[in-house]
C-alpha cells in the first residue's frame, strides 16, 4: 500500500474546499476508522473459520486436549492475532505525517498485543491443566501450582515488555536498572515469593498431593486436600468445612500426612483397656478347669497347665500357697485370649504387627493395649472394627475375674466404696 492511496481521500477533501489541516485530520480519522472496521471484520471471519475447523478436529480426534483448547477459547484468542498485525502495519502508514500521535497509538496497540499473547498463553495453560487432570497419574499432583508458577513468569515477562515499550528502552537496559529496585520489590512481594518457593519444594519433595488426608493442628485442619495453589492449600475437613493454609506453612511448620497409612496394608489400632490391679490374681485348679470352656484358649490352657504341673512336680513346689512354683494368672490368660481373638478376627491384617501387651502400671490401673492393623482403612469401617473388638474384650473381662477401672460415681455409692 503506497502513500498515494493514503493521500487519496486527502486530495478529495481538498477538492471539497476544506483546509489542508482539516482535510488531513479527516483523512487520517477516516482511514483509521476504516482500518479498525476491516480488522474487526477480518477477526470475525478468521474466528468463524478457526471455530469450524477446530470443532471438527476435536470431534474426530481421539485425544481430549483439543476439546479443552476449544472449551478454553484458545481459537478465539488466536483469531485476534492477524487483525492486530494488520492494525499495527496500517498505523505506520496512516500516521506518517503525524509521527508523535502515530507513536503513541502504535504503543497502545503493541501493549494490547502483549496482553493478548499473555491471555492466549493463559488459556493454553488452562487447557493443559484441564487435560492433565483427566490423566490418572496426574490427578493427585498440584497442577494448579505448576500453572501458576508458569503464569507468574509469563506475567512478569509481559510486564517488563510493556514497561520497555512505554519507556522506549531495550529489555537489557531495563534489567540493568531493575536491580536497584529489587530489594523493594522483594519486600512488597514477600508472601508471593515465599509461596512460590514453598510450592516448588512441596511439589519437588512430594510432601502433599491432592486427595491426601492431612492433620494440621495449628490451623485446625483435619481432612482431605482438595486444592494446592501457589499461595494456599485448601483442606476439606471431615465436618465439610474448608480450611485454607498458607503454602509456605507446609515447609515452615509440622503437619501430619496420612498417605502412608492409606498406602500401607492396614490402619493401626492402638488402644488400651485399664484393669484394676486388685483384680489380678493366681488361678486355682477349679478356676482353670472352668476357663477351659472358653474355646479360643482351651487348647492353650490344657497345654500350659500340663507344663506348669510338670515343672512344679519336678521342683517339689509347695502348692499350699499359690505363690510357690509356677501358676496361671487371670491377667495372663486374658492377654492370651485377646491375642488369639485378634489372630482369628477377619478384619485384622495378620501380616502386620499384632499383639496384646501389658503397659507400665498407672495410678488408674494396668493398661492392656491392643496393637494391630485393620485391613479396611476407610474411617467409618475402621471405627466400626475397633469398636467391635473392644466391645467384645470389655465384655470378656468378667469371665477372667478382672475388673475395668472407672471413676467412682456419686449415683453408685456401693460401687464407689468397693473400688476405694
Amino acid at each position: 500500500m503506497d502513500n498515494g492511496f493514503i493521500h487519496l481521500l486527502y486530495d478529495y477533501f481538498l477538492e471539497l474546499g476544506m483546509s489542508e489541516y482539516a482535510a488531513n485530520l479527516l483523512n487520517i480519522t477516516t482511514l483509521f476508522a476504516t482500518s479498525l472496521l476491516l480488522a474487526l471484520l477480518m477477526d470475525y471471519i478468521i474466528w468463524k473459520i478457526l471455530r469450524f475447523v477446530t470443532i471438527n478436529i476435536a470431534r474426530r480426534s481421539r485425544t481430549n486436549f483439543d476439546n479443552f483448547l476449544v472449551t478454553n477459547r484458545v481459537p478465539r484468542g488466536v483469531a485476534h492475532l492477524l487483525p492486530l498485525v494488520f492494525i499495527l502495519e496500517m498505523i505506520k502508514l496512516i500516521f506518517v505525517d503525524y509521527p508523535t500521535i502515530g507513536y503513541w497509538v502504535l504503543k497502545f496497540f503493541q501493549v494490547f498485543a502483549v496482553i493478548l499473547v499473555l491471555r492466549i498463553v493463559k488459556r493454553v495453560l488452562a487447557s493443559i491443566k484441564d487435560y492433565l487432570k483427566t490423566l490418572p497419574r496426574f490427578r493427585d499432583k498440584p497442577i494448579d501450582s505448576y500453572i501458576q508458577v508458569f503464569m507468574i513468569f509469563a506475567w512478569a515477562a509481559g510486564l517488563l515488555m510493556v514497561i520497555a515499550l512505554l519507556t522506549g528502552s531495550t529489555l537489557w537496559k531495563f534489567f540493568a536498572s531493575f536491580g536497584a529496585a529489587s530489594a523493594i520489590i522483594l519486600l512488597i512481594f514477600k508472601d508471593t515469593i515465599l509461596g512460590l518457593v514453598a510450592s516448588i519444594q512441596v511439589s519437588a519433595n512430594d510432601m502433599v498431593r491432592i486427595g491426601d488426608w492431612i492433620t494440621f493442628e495449628k490451623f485446625g485442619a483435619d481432612g482431605n486436600v482438595v486444592e494446592i495453589n501457589l499461595a494456599t492449600v485448601k483442606v476439606q475437613n471431615f465436618d465439610m468445612t474448608i480450611t485454607t493454609i498458607p503454602t509456605y506453612s507446609l515447609i515452615a511448620d509440622s503437619f501430619q500426612n496420612w498417605r502412608g497409612m492409606r498406602e500401607a496394608g492396614g490402619r493401626r489400632i492402638k488402644r488400651a483397656i485399664i484393669l484394676q490391679q486388685s483384680s489380678v490374681r493366681f488361678l486355682g485348679s477349679e478356676e482353670v478347669e472352668s476357663l477351659k470352656k472358653i474355646q479360643l484358649i482351651a487348647a492353650y490352657i490344657t497345654q500350659r497347665s500340663e507344663k506348669i504341673d510338670q515343672h512344679n512336680k519336678d521342683h517339689h513346689a509347695d502348692k499350699s500357697l499359690p505363690i510357690n512354683g509356677r501358676n496361671l494368672t487371670n491377667l495372663g490368660l486374658f492377654r492370651k485370649y485377646a491375642e488369639t481373638y485378634l489372630e482369628q478376627h477377619s478384619a485384622i491384617n495378620k501380616k502386620m504387627t499384632l499383639m496384646c501387651r501389658q503397659m507400665a502400671p498407672t495410678p488408674q490401673g494396668i493398661p492392656i493395649e491392643i496393637y494391630a492393623f485393620s485391613t479396611d482403612k476407610r474411617w467409618e469401617n475402621y471405627e466400626y472394627i475397633m469398636a467391635d473388638i473392644f466391645d467384645h474384650l470389655i465384655a470378656a473381662t468378667p469371665y477372667f475375674g478382672l475388673k475395668i477401672f472407672e471413676l467412682p460415681s456419686s449415683f453408685e455409692p456401693a460401687k464407689a466404696q468397693e473400688i476405694a
